[in-house]
C-alpha cells in the first residue's frame, strides 16, 4: 500500500527521529523541516499540503536506481540533484521505503564524518531541536 503525502511526511519524521543525535529546526524557512546529524543536513521535510514532499541524502548510483523505479522519486528539488532525491506520493512508496530512504540517507552523512563527530552510545529517545 501506497503512504499518502501526510503520512510520507509523517513517517519520515520518526524514522529520522528514531535515530541518534538527530536534531531538527527549521533554518531556512517555516515550511521546511530540516532534519542533521553533527549539523550535516540528511533529510528536508516540506510542511507545504499542496506539495507533500521529503528529499534525503542520497548515494547518487542508489538515488538513479530509485528514480527508474519510482515516477513519485525525483532529483533532489532544489539541492544538488546527483547527490538529494525527492520522494512524493505515489505507486510503490511505502513507508518501508521511506524509512529506508531516511536511515539510508543519515548513513550517507554519518559515514562521511570523522570517527569523532559520530554518534555514540544508544539512540536517545527524544530528539535535540535546533534553534537555527
Amino acid at each position: 500500500m501506497s503512504a499518502a503525502g501526510d503520512r510520507l511526511q509523517d513517517t519520515a519524521r520518526q524514522a529520522a527521529l528514531a535515530l541518534r543525535d538527530v536534531s531538527h529546526g527549521r533554518p531556512f524557512t517555516p515550511g521546511l523541516d530540516v532534519y542533521k546529524v553533527a549539523g550535516k543536513v540528511f533529510l528536508i521535510v516540506t510542511d507545504d499540503p499542496d506539495e507533500q514532499i521529503i528529499t534525503v541524502k542520497c548515494e547518487p548510483e542508489h538515488a538513479r536506481a530509485l528514480e527508474r523505479g519510482y515516477a513519485s522519486i525525483t532529483p533532489g528539488r532544489y539541492l544538488d540533484k546527483r547527490h538529494w532525491v525527492t520522494l512524493g506520493p505515489g505507486r510503490g512508496v511505502t513507508k518501508q521505503l521511506i524509512s529506508d530512504a531516511v536511515e539510508h540517507a543519515y548513513d550517507l552523512v554519518v559515514d562521511g564524518l570523522p570517527h569523532s563527530e559520530r554518534p555514540h552510545g544508544p539512540a536517545s529517545d527524544k530528539a535535540a531541536t535546533d534553534s537555527e
